[in-house]
């Protein structure tokens, strides 16, 4: 996907399903992991999460997928995941090879992952929120937070 939204050049806004289990702990591995504090979180379910996806002209129930939201662009699928982990650098970046893996055969898997994930992982009754300790406070997402350590 190639839609143009308005976010700063600097921000990296991942949406994912905030009842989902298996997003939630990608979520919680990114965080860790993100050393640089590149990426904010916003879950779909959210306000927030339907601002952006309106941004970018996309529905909530067409959703079945991570996004990441970076340089006024909208990654999807395998795409989203591979720059995520590629942008939190170490041995993660290294995934980023398979970005040769033809699309259909990468979105292929992830698609079949991703229609059983609720299976396989189970699904909270609620959305998951992140606190703002985890980057997820997007009241502005124009603003970057400012280093409170």
């Amino acid at each position: 996907m190639d839609y143009q939204i308005k976010v700063n050049s600097y921000e990296s806004i991942i949406l994912f399903d905030g009842v989902c289990n298996l997003c939630i702990r990608f979520v919680r591995f990114v965080i860790a992991k993100d050393k640089k504090e590149i990426f904010r979180f916003v879950p779909v379910q959210s306000e927030k999460g339907r601002e952006l996806l309106n941004g970018a002209a996309l529905k909530v129930y067409d959703l079945n997928t991570i996004l990441l939201l970076r340089n006024g662009k909208v990654y999807s699928r395998s795409d989203a995941v591979l720059k995520i982990l590629r942008n939190i650098g170490n041995v993660w970046s290294l995934f980023y090879a398979f970005i040769i893996v033809p699309k259909p055969i990468r979105d292929g898997v992830y698609s079949f992952i991703s229609a059983h994930r609720y299976c396989i992982f189970s699904k909270r009754q609620s959305c998951i929120i992140p606190a703002p300790e985890q980057k997820g406070d997007l009241s502005a997402v124009n603003e970057r937070k400012k280093d409170t350590k």
